[in-house]
């Protein structure tokens, strides 16, 4: 993304935890020049602990008890990076990823919430467990399927009877009873049950909490077995220490949650005796200065508290206070977390039980209240202010290193032409971690850096030729690489032709030679993923400093001449196949706005690093007869582009269209890419007794601008059906047959719509 200010500092975020969410809205508010914050996040939508019970219940949806992390990093002007941490390389201070370069830090702060303990003979094969709670959505929804499906006695029981546990029961038997008489079917059959080693349940809470809801439980049917502990898990049953034997069908798993093992196993942290990490009451860790941790993951050595939503949320503020401080050498603070608060437990049915200190009241008010809290909380971070310009350099004022000072001075003052060039040793380093492919015909390349690349044509084959150039739409600069390579590939493909080499164009946002250094490697390091599984070796190319992130590249590909795939070969009888669900240009568009979810996001990325090598392959196998790839022209764009050198008419059936999720919603919001008016003068092409085609909702999607789309091609009739099948077979899981191809009629206008 563009910046006129360079970066100085990084700022990386393991986990979109409580605590991070407010360190977002608050760097968000009040940013800091020169300073780039990365949140490296498993997941993007990321649940509010306290209304996970009343999403299972029913009383919410997924987006009211889910933050949307992507809008929030961008309110922060922070990359999202969506990868999981699995080590931190303590001596180059970068954190390890399991799909992904490293990342480097200068400040690192972690969130990642607890994990379950799962060291119980049997329960990893058998148990569904509530933590992490990212987890648990489609865990829950998966059990909810099993229940219904059967209709003999079913046996659910619960593992843990703490607050979570209590919750998480009663929610599930509202939902399943509520669900079941709403179906006119009886629910005697499922019967419930809470295991606990404790001799009663929630112990941590005050006795008057304790009665009521012993209540409760007995109200509704939950056996309660206290004073068993679970020793063993088989398919069907628990064992526990006492020879006790309970038989369940469904077995959720609640007890008390530790700390990641890659914390101990890939990081040289100081952790507590829980496996914690432990950290002084200013937040930063006992063992590494410039590293900090908050909420379950954290141990407090000096304020133990215990591990609740309640205690993340109050150090979002000084955790964020701590890490400017620390971005800027200032001392630190010191945090003193409550030592009581407010506990509101609910039972399932929008009616809950308050308490503090010695304390207790209930009713469906206490729910009310806790309804009210959640939704004013999750509200913060669902509604963002609009962003205000801060002039203040307040990096800059807080660097006594004068060194650093000088550099963010030098870095200032950036030549033109020639001068612009990555330094060599800055492109030297990054090019020595990459792999390119090995090609006895590529006989100068990168292994022997020349004044130009020498590649060979083998006998009987023709070079085809293609050159794609795009700036960064991603603050990803790994994902950038891999769809900026995929999008040059993709006419290639198109043609039936294969990848040999690629010379690629890229510029880098300016900065210290460091961070130069990692932005090169990272974008270049996913373009190489792609190129290696196309087969075609990186020869060469020019990169250069500028303000925002760019890439492209000139691929060279080989065909038999006689084989070549063209534009214009569509046959009337043909069917017409799309490889992948359209809607990028309208989802980016909205992703700039902030207006787009990041699971929509999510899914358009991963479209689009999907290869169209395959599809290729299984197309020209099948028979294809005419093939190119959906880009910025959109569908309709590049449809009559084949259809008018073919000589043919086209039926374009537009509820056959598979769509990116989301992108309907965006077009029916009015946003379009900024090239969709130019691809809507095509719209001459479409003829005008189109059977309501016109009016249709989905009209605007096929002037929708790709990036990476998929591939659009013909094959015969007879082998619509099973290319299909094998393009879905292939992973192209919306491949589907859109339209056929029609003889040359007297209109003026070749594409007929279907609405």
């Amino acid at each position: 993304m563009k910046s006129d200010t360079p970066i100085v500092k990084d700022l990386v975020l393991i986990g979109g935890g409580h605590s991070h969410v407010a360190v977002l809205k608050m760097f968000g508010m009040k940013p800091m020049p020169g300073v780039r914050i990365t949140l490296i996040t498993r997941d993007v939508d990321t649940p509010y602990s306290g209304m996970l019970p009343g999403y299972i219940a029913g009383h919410y949806e997924f987006d009211e008890t889910h933050i949307d992390l992507r809008p929030l990093a961008q309110f922060a002007g922070a990359r999202i990076y969506h990868d999981e941490a699995v080590g931190i390389d303590h001596v180059n201070k970068k954190v390890v990823c399991r799909n992904r370069p490293p990342v480097a830090f200068d400040v690192l702060s972690v969130n990642i919430g607890s994990t379950p303990h799962m060291e119980t003979p049997g329960a990893k094969a058998h148990v569904t467990p509530v933590k992490p709670i990212n987890n648990f959505v489609d865990r829950w929804q998966g059990l909810f399927d099993r229940v219904r499906e059967r209709s003999d006695e079913i046996h659910i029981g619960g593992v843990g009877a703490g607050a979570g546990g209590v919750e998480v029961l009663l929610a599930i038997e509202h939902r399943l009873r509520r669900d079941f008489k709403e179906a006119g079917r009886a629910s005697d059959h499922i019967k419930f049950h809470l295991i606990t080693d404790a001799n009663d349940v929630l112990v941590s809470h005050n006795p008057s909490v304790r009665r009521k809801f012993n209540r409760v439980l007995k109200e509704r049917g939950v056996q309660v077995h206290t004073n068993h502990k679970v020793v063993g898990v088989e398919d069907g049953a628990v064992t526990c220490e006492n020879g006790a034997r309970i038989a369940l069908d469904e077995i959720l798993w609640v007890t008390p949650a530790g700390a990641a093992p890659w914390l101990r196993q890939e990081t040289k942290l100081g952790l507590d005796d829980r496996g914690f990490i432990a950290v002084h009451d200013t937040l930063e860790t006992e063992s590494h200065p410039g590293i900090f941790a908050a909420g379950d993951i954290a141990g407090v050595a000096s304020h133990p508290r215990p591990k609740a939503g309640v205690f993340a949320v109050r150090q979002g503020p000084p955790l964020a206070e701590n890490l400017r401080r620390a971005l800027t050498g200032r001392p630190l603070k010191s945090f003193r977390p409550q030592s009581d608060f407010l506990s509101l437990v609910s039972t399932g049915d929008k009616y809950a039980v308050g308490s503090r200190n010695g304390w207790a009241v209930e009713g469906e008010w206490v729910w009310q209240l806790k309804n009210w809290i959640d939704l004013r909380w999750m509200r913060k971070y669902q509604d963002l202010p609009k962003m205000e310009e801060d002039n203040e350099v307040e990096i800059a004022a807080g660097l006594a290193d004068a060194e650093a000072m000088k550099e963010i001075s030098a870095i200032a003052m950036r030549c033109g032409g020639c001068g612009a060039k990555v330094g060599t040793d800055v492109l030297g380093r990054a090019l020595q971690m990459l792999e390119p492919v090995k090609r006895p015909d590529v006989l100068i390349g990168l292994n022997e850096p020349d004044d130009a690349a020498v590649v060979e044509v083998p006998p009987g084959k023709v070079m085809v030729h293609t050159v794609d150039f795009f700036r960064a739409f991603v603050d990803d600069p790994y994902i950038f690489g891999q769809v900026a390579a995929n999008h040059a590939l993709g006419d290639v493909f198109a043609m039936g032709a294969e990848p040999q080499s690629a010379l690629a164009v890229a510029s880098v946002p300016f900065g210290p030679e460091a961070k130069v250094e990692e932005a090169l490697f990272h974008m270049m390091s996913g373009a190489m993923d792609v190129l290696a599984d196309a087969g075609a070796s990186l020869v060469g190319g020019h990169t250069s400093e500028a303000s925002e992130l760019a890439l492209g590249f000139s691929i060279n590909g080989l065909a038999d001449r006689d084989k070549i795939l063209r534009k214009g070969g569509m046959q009337a009888g043909d069917r017409l196949i799309l490889t992948k669900p359209l809607g990028t240009g309208t989802l980016f568009a909205a992703d700039m706005r902030g207006d787009a979810k990041g699971r929509w996001i999510d899914d358009a990325l991963a479209s689009m690093v999907q290869s169209n090598r395959i599809g290729s392959e299984v197309l020209f196998a099948r028979g294809a007869t005419a093939c190119t790839d959906v880009t910025g022209f959109g569908l309709l764009g590049h449809l009559v582009e084949m259809a008018r050198p073919s000589e043919v008419d086209v039926e374009l059936d537009l509820n056959a269209l598979p769509l990116l999720d989301g992108a309907l919603d965006c077009v029916r919001n009015g946003i379009f890419s900024s090239l969709q008016p130019q691809n809507v003068r095509l719209r001459r092409a479409i003829r005008a007794d189109s059977n309501g085609g016109r009016e249709s909702e989905l009209l605007p999607l096929i002037f929708d601008p790709q990036t990476a789309g998929g591939l659009l091609a013909t094959v015969p009739e007879a082998e619509a059906e099973g290319c299909v099948d094998a393009l879905r077979e292939a992973g192209y899981s919306t491949a589907t047959v859109v339209g056929r191809i029609l003889p040359q009629s007297n209109h003026l206008e070749p594409i007929t719509l279907l609405g």
